[in-house]
């Protein structure tokens, strides 16, 4: 079923307790828009309201992120449709707060090359977590792993039919930016990095990326 674009940007810059902040993400939905669109509307307003974003940021973030999966499940996509997530928060160009689910993927780049901030979700990578929640690792049809024979990941948001297989808890990663070190983020779906049905292959690597951008 052709369900046209999936994938929505954030770009986005506030004023919050007279810090600088800076909002990215990147939502590529699968099985339809709708849980994607959703995050685009809500995610970061959940994780900037948490009581305790500015001492506990690790903690609020993933808190966030299981609240905003169950609202999802219950109200807007049931068992069907879902969407990764990679989502940085910037404070004052100093420090950079970035989580992800799924295998969309956040890059520092710099002087120094290129820093991949965030894992890939992949099932070969996470098959024993899934098989300990009661699911399978399978790469029929296409020759692609894929949880229950069917998610190329092991954590999203949405996708009810596997949510006893698979998680939303995000990997969190903090990063202090020191001056003149960071010359840009690349945040992108797999789409850049990888091939379609052939989710194994590569199309372009960080380095790549890097040097594509930078020229």
């Amino acid at each position: 079923m052709d369900h046209g674009m999936e994938d929505y940007v954030v770009l986005e810059s506030r004023r919050i307790n007279g810090h600088d902040i800076r909002l990215y993400a990147i939502f590529d939905g699968h099985l339809g828009r709708d849980v994607a669109k959703y995050l685009h509307s809500h995610l970061f307003d959940k994780m900037l309201s948490q009581s305790d974003f500015w001492r506990n940021p690790e903690g609020a973030i993933k808190r966030a992120y299981k609240e905003m999966d169950d609202e999802i499940l219950e109200d807007v996509a049931g068992s069907r449709g879902g969407s990764t997530a990679v989502t940085a928060i910037l404070i004052d160009r100093k420090k950079l707060m970035v989580a992800n689910v799924g295998d969309s993927r956040a890059i520092l780049c710099g002087g120094d090359g290129v820093k991949q901030v965030t894992i890939d979700h992949e099932p070969n990578k996470e098959k024993q977590v899934v098989e300990s929640r009661g699911g399978f690792v399978s790469k029929k049809p296409v020759n692609v792993p894929r949880v229950d024979g069917q998610l190329a990941m092991t954590r999203a948001f949405g996708d009810g039919k596997l949510k006893e297989h698979i998680t939303s808890e995000p990997d969190v990663r903090i990063e202090i930016i020191e001056p003149n070190t960071v010359e840009f983020i690349i945040l992108a779906s797999d789409g850049l990095w990888k091939y379609g049905m052939h989710a194994c292959m590569q199309v372009m690597s960080n380095e790549e990326a890097f040097d594509e951008i930078r020229e």
